[in-house]
């Protein structure tokens, strides 16, 4: 190895000591938050849900979906703390849980819009 790699090795590693690798735990519920994201379905409520708050009849007509079909999944994405709601009244509105939430759909939004290398 050169020195220059070698330097590279040393700097990775000096990385990994300061705790830089994700523990077993961290690693499996992250691994449970992404497969919860693997159905195109979710995504399609979660950009709906990137727009404005709304209620499952209206996210179900957005996403062309039932509303049970569009309740279930919000079941699911409230279990991964995807998005959370409140009572106006009698009506529940559904939205983004945070920030960090919007961020990483509008993330990989515009990942996947750039152009291939």
């Amino acid at each position: 190895m050169s020195n220059s790699e070698n330097n590279a090795v040393s700097a990775i590693a000096a990385d990994v000591s300061m705790g830089g690798i994700l523990s077993v735990e961290k690693a499996q519920r992250m691994a449970e938050f992404f497969g919860v994201l693997g159905d195109p379905n979710r995504w399609r409520i979660l950009s709906a849900l990137a727009l404005q708050e709304l209620r499952v009849g209206e996210l179900a007509a957005a996403v062309d979906m039932s509303e049970s079909a569009v309740s279930h999944q919000l079941r699911v994405l409230r279990s991964m703390r995807l998005v959370s709601y409140r009572k106006q009244g009698r009506s529940v509105l559904y939205c983004l849980k945070d920030d960090h939430i919007f961020n990483l759909y509008q993330a990989a939004s515009e990942h996947l819009d750039e152009p291939e290398d």
